[in-house]
């Protein structure tokens, strides 16, 4: 049976939720009921076009994803929680602008934010069934069907932007989310009702893969996210110029968004750049064998990818570099690599340094500068 609250007792367990997720390191929690109807059709669209590419669990649960009760029967709320996760002076303009350095998106720099915030999050649970004293929760952090930016804006925790993001107008977009599912009858905050782009298209434009083919449409075929995270095969010859230095994931969609000036710092410990990956140069992440990168993922979020993939992915950073003797050296070294995935990036790389060596300075790369916003004359833009 549903536990029932009173209106007395609805107001004290909200402050006491207001006190743990601020002790738990939450920048921010909301309810929302469980009607993503709305997003049904487009969720289908998306799948139908292909542009989920090779990440087949997001068509095997289909629609599931926006209907919680399906994925937790009796589920009538879900509590949703942000957390900040951005370090300070991690300088991603000037590492993007740094040919020999590899680009590592800025989440996963320190701890694997899966452990840290389901951790968190399975507390928050415990200490919302046990102040109950009824009702049932279950807890998410990207590990199960959820639509998760869909179900925050319904909370009012902000927008869904056209690069896809969730955009909090106090905090911008530099944060991870949670969910708990619950039964238990909150009343539910009121829902985002208005989106605050505007006119800008900034996120589209500097896009290196053009993986947007519309606003709020992203074709994750081509995004440098799922490139060289999710994709485990080869990756498109044609793609590989556009993707630069970025050798786990991409930011520029959120660098250039003018609602970021509002981000904040994290200051969680475990979001903290491990093993200066903020700053490392492509060759020295290259030359890691296998037992190395495995000491220095540990509970990191690059450990997903294997060491196989970690080297497609800086061969094809080292490619889209300088044509230096230690580049040429360093990918010489893993030409007889095991891995035939390897052997193909490390050859590309190769041949593509010879013949930028042979032809003219500079390189080939396709790459497109970034900088931060500036408004311009009567702009009403944040």
């Amino acid at each position: 049976m549903a536990p029932t609250l009173t209106p007395q007792q609805e107001s004290a367990l909200r402050q006491r939720i207001d006190t743990w997720t601020r002790e738990l390191g939450f920048s921010q929690w909301a309810v929302s009921d469980i009607d993503l109807t709305a997003h049904e059709p487009y969720l289908q669209k998306w799948l139908d076009a292909g542009y989920h590419g090779s990440m087949e669990y997001m068509a095997r649960h289909g629609l599931r994803r926006a209907r919680p009760a399906e994925l937790v029967p009796g589920t009538f709320r879900v509590i949703t929680v942000r957390m900040d996760y951005l370090a300070a002076d991690t300088r991603p303009l000037q590492v993007l602008a740094s040919t020999e350095k590899a680009y590592i998106s800025r989440y996963a720099l320190g701890r694997d934010y899966h452990k840290l915030v389901r951790k968190r999050l399975a507390r928050l649970a415990e200490l919302i069934e046990g102040a109950a004293a009824a009702g049932q929760y279950r807890a998410f952090v990207d590990s199960a069907p959820v639509l998760e930016r869909a179900l925050a804006e319904r909370a009012g925790m902000g927008w869904l932007a056209k690069n896809t993001l969730l955009i909090n107008e106090r905090a911008g977009s530099w944060f991870f989310l949670g969910e708990i599912y619950t039964d238990l009858p909150l009343n539910p905050d009121p829902p985002q009702a208005s989106k605050h782009c505007g006119s800008c298209t900034a996120c589209l434009d500097i896009c290196p893969t053009r993986a947007f083919t519309a606003p709020y449409t992203l074709d994750a075929r081509r995004c440098i996210s799922y490139l060289t995270i999710e994709h485990r095969g080869s990756i498109d010859p044609e793609l590989r110029p556009l993707m630069g230095n970025r050798v786990f994931g991409c930011d520029d969609c959120q660098l250039v968004c003018p609602w970021n000036k509002f981000a904040r710092h994290s200051e969680e410990a475990d979001f903290q750049p491990r093993h200066a990956l903020q700053d490392s140069e492509l060759v020295a992440l290259f030359l890691w064998d296998e037992a190395t990168f495995l000491a220095r993922t540990e509970g990191s979020a690059l450990r997903r990818i294997g060491h196989e993939q970690w080297l497609r992915n800086l061969a094809v950073g080292l490619g889209n570099g300088p044509a230096t003797p230690r580049a040429m050296a360093a990918l010489a070294s893993r030409l007889a690599h095991p891995s035939a995935l390897v052997r193909e990036h490390v050859q590309w790389a190769l041949d593509t340094l010879r013949a930028r060596a042979g032809n003219a300075p500079g390189s080939s790369a396709a790459r497109q500068p970034i900088h931060e916003y500036r408004p311009a004359p009567g702009d009403s833009r944040p």
